[in-house]
């Protein structure tokens, strides 16, 4: 019980961090490679979009999901390899829009509720990787993000999945 409270507690601050300025993004390279025990080295098959995932998918169901890192001014939880995604539809800000932290989604809220979940990374017994994201996948603020895992229900609705292979997207 405790533990469904405490991915409760994250999924909901995340979400509520809403928008607003903040430090610039995390400067996190592409060049390193990844060397994780949850770095996919290949794409998943079946990725569902977040928005869809939130419509369909039911607690403690298997899923792949796709969805861009963001959705707040720090989309990532510290000392936890968690973080929140936006479905790929959602058009984030663009910085001649006045927005200094694109992945805030600042322009675009309303979209954002609905078409939100929370990606926590967990070991094999199911507990949360007590590590920066970040560093153990070279990932940063609107990477494309494949995860697989299992997915958690709060009484509001909101989806998290408990996730255990993450791929990251190259940019283009």
């Amino acid at each position: 019980m405790k533990m469904i409270f405490g991915w409760m507690l994250i999924s909901v601050s995340l979400v509520a961090a809403g928008c607003g300025q903040s430090e610039t993004a995390s400067t996190a390279g592409k060049a390193a490679a990844v060397d994780s025990q949850y770095a996919a080295t290949s794409e998943p098959d079946g990725a569902m979009p977040v928005g869809e995932a939130r419509e369909s998918i039911e607690d403690g169901q298997d899923v792949t999901l796709v969805g861009v890192i963001g959705g707040s001014t720090d989309p990532f939880v510290d000392g936890l390899a968690a973080f929140t995604v936006v479905d790929p539809k959602v058009p984030y800000c663009a910085a001649d829009e006045g927005c200094p932290t694109p992945w805030d989604y600042c322009c675009t809220q309303e979209q954002v509720k609905d078409n939100v979940a929370t990606v926590m990374i967990v070991d094999d017994s199911g507990n949360p990787v007590a590590q920066d994201a970040r560093n153990i996948l070279n990932i940063k603020e609107l990477s494309t993000v494949v995860v697989t895992g299992k997915a958690k229900r709060d009484e509001e609705g909101n989806l998290t999945v408990a996730a255990n292979n993450v791929f990251v997207r190259t940019e283009q």
